[in-house]
């Protein structure tokens, strides 16, 4: 899809359009946002029901999975207990968040990992829109830098523990891929769940050919 349409970046608005729900949400269009944003593109979202989508869409950040928790606690110490669990998780975390609370708590997740990879977003939809994407590290440093102004709310999307293309494969994942072949050749299950899942296609294969052989 990617390289279909890179004769048309240039001075050319493109849209993405989903006929099933909002685009990038369990579908592999992530993908195509990412390659936007590594050749600086500029990319927004047309607004939602919430933030929520706006921000995950908008983020970089695989979002097939992920997780809402409102937002972060005030308790300087119920925080971080949330930022040591949301680094452990393999999967992408969302919260709303003041300014004022940003800084605080993105040193909470640094203390457990310096290189998970954030996305801010604030003043969605609005003339002031404004996303930063990077390691945790980074954003505080912009912070500190006074390169993000701090005043009015956001919405933070934390990536999972190691943001990389080849996750686990966890027992949903596994769930599904029974029920895929019972429809599909293992060649179709395979791809489908790699679209789907974004899980490298070597460890896929793996694990449904052990399901297959089960």
């Amino acid at each position: 899809m990617i390289k279909k349409i890179e004769k048309y970046q240039n001075n050319s608005p493109i849209a993405l359009i989903s006929d099933a729900g909002s685009p990038l949400i369990s579908d592999p269009g992530f993908k195509l946002v990412k390659d936007f944003i590594k050749k600086n593109i500029f990319i927004t979202s047309v607004p939602g029901p919430s933030s929520v989508i706006s921000s995950l869409q908008l983020s970089g950040l695989a979002i097939n999975n992920f997780i809402f928790f409102g937002f972060v606690p005030k308790n300087k110490t119920s925080a971080n207990l949330m930022a040591q669990r949301i680094t452990k998780l393999n999967l992408t975390s969302v919260f709303f968040i003041s300014g004022s609370r940003l800084k605080t708590f993105l040193e909470f997740i640094s203390q457990n990992s310096k290189n998970i990879e954030i996305a801010v977003c604030k003043e969605l939809t609005k003339i002031n829109e404004m996303v930063f994407r990077d390691n945790v590290k980074n954003i505080i440093d912009k912070i500190i830098n006074n390169k993000i102004n701090l005043k009015g709310e956001f919405t933070l999307i934390v990536g999972s523990k190691e943001n990389k293309q080849n996750r686990s494969i966890s027992d949903i994942v596994k769930s599904q891929t029974s029920k895929l072949l019972k429809k599909y050749t293992l060649t179709e299950t395979v791809e489908i769940v790699h679209k789907l899942s974004n899980i490298s296609k070597k460890e896929i294969y793996k694990m449904t050919l052990n399901l297959k052989n089960d």
